[in-house]
């Protein structure tokens, strides 16, 4: 029963985020090669797109996290499908008003993308009263997996620019949206429809498990905004003559990943029978969150002065990142109250755009060293959270 389960979520998560990873590498380009009313767009213009969906994600959020609970994670996972297929069809627009609604579609379905498919495998796990290790082994390979298909994304997006259509930058976009037709298709007979349940009891470390995500996610969008000119600047410092190889670093980040989401699995199968279903991945997250705090600040200091401080910590912080996914994963699965789940899930969505819209509209006085000082500042209070969340764990289980 939970191998049937593991498969069914599993196959259609991973093509649910290769949809999302096949639209990424050409989201500038597709949207800088626009013309409005005779005018290239500019770059500027192209950031305020980026911030209409981002701002839709923090808005809205709660909101369909409401509909996800209230209607049903089925629904909400195929509503994903929906409004991200109709967000890449409207990049072969030259409408502003299409383009903008376009990016409106899309952040409203990233909301969905974090939050349905996730809820759906909670409640499916404990409608068939599996053990919790199920659980975290689910996440572990589905993050893990999830590395590989961005990896693999990355490969198809830059064939599909050459052998879809017409090629060019919106290609990438319309196999996003043959990709979600066959997640859908997969979904309407392989899902059953759940709901947002009864809270369960397991509520106490509600607060303290969802400030992290707050916090980490919120460092690691400043990362992934951040990381492009951080390295460019450091070869320029270096006078390195070769163009910086984004596309291997990339894949070379997403590796880290899924060597994070590897050692998560590791942790979890090595700990003691007695901690499993307590406090072993607090335990685990907490290390992981000063990992990646420390990597952080290097990255901010003397990744500032060299390429060979820079890079490694920001491999360092890329493990730790694929060990945070499945961690938070599980986490979430225990302290988060079934009932309001998915709202509670997009409520807290709403502090990690604000701080990335923030440093996103403040970067030419913040500067890359000081966005990635903020991104460490911000880890460093998501550990002092988990170390907390950690110590009242423990003292439950002392007190069973």
């Amino acid at each position: 029963m939970v191998k049937s389960l593991q498969l069914r979520f599993l196959v259609v998560f991973w093509l649910l985020r290769m949809a999302d990873w096949l639209q990424g590498p050409y989201f500038y380009e597709v949207y800088s090669s626009k013309t409005l009313n005779g005018v290239p767009v500019s770059l500027q213009f192209v950031s305020r797109l980026f911030l209409v969906g981002f701002g839709a994600t923090g808005v809205f959020g709660p909101f369909m996290g409401r509909f996800v609970d209230n209607v049903g994670r089925k629904a909400g996972t195929l509503l994903y499908t929906l409004l991200y297929a109709f967000g890449a069809m409207s990049t072969r627009s030259n409408s502003l008003v299409g383009l903008l609604l376009g990016r409106l579609a899309g952040g409203l379905g990233t909301s969905l993308l974090f939050s349905a498919p996730e809820a759906w495998l909670v409640g499916e796990h404990q409608r068939i009263q599996a053990d919790d290790r199920w659980l975290g082994q689910t996440f572990g390979w589905a993050y893990g997996g999830d590395s590989l298909v961005a990896i693999t994304a990355g490969q198809l997006a830059s064939w599909a620019t050459t052998h879809i259509g017409h090629g060019g930058p919106t290609a990438p976009f319309t196999l996003s949206v043959a990709v979600l037709a066959v997640a859908a298709a997969l979904i309407l007979p392989l899902w059953k429809e759940n709901n947002a349940q009864k809270p369960n009891d397991a509520t106490s470390g509600a607060s303290s498990s969802t400030k992290q995500p707050a916090l980490f996610e919120g460092a690691m969008y400043i990362f992934v905004l951040q990381w492009p000119p951080a390295i460019k600047a450091a070869f320029q410092r270096a006078s390195v003559a070769v163009p910086v190889p984004y596309g291997n670093i990339f894949s070379s980040f997403m590796a880290a990943c899924f060597l994070g989401s590897t050692i998560f699995g590791v942790l979890q199968a090595a700990a003691a029978p007695s901690t499993k279903r307590h406090t072993s991945t607090e335990r685990h997250s907490t290390w992981m969150l000063a990992v990646a705090t420390t990597a952080m600040a290097v990255a901010a200091t003397l990744g500032q002065q060299s390429i060979a401080w820079l890079i490694p910590a920001l491999l360092v912080f890329e493990v730790s990142v694929g060990m945070y996914f499945p961690s938070i994963g599980t986490l979430r699965s225990t302290y988060l109250p079934e009932q309001y789940r998915s709202v509670i899930m997009n409520l807290f969505g709403i502090p990690l755009n604000l701080m990335v819209v923030s440093v996103f509209l403040s970067i030419q006085r913040l500067g890359i060293q000081g966005a990635l000082s903020i991104a460490s500042g911000a880890l460093l209070v998501a550990t002092v959270c988990m170390a907390a969340l950690t110590r009242a764990a423990t003292n439950t289980t002392h007190s069973e």
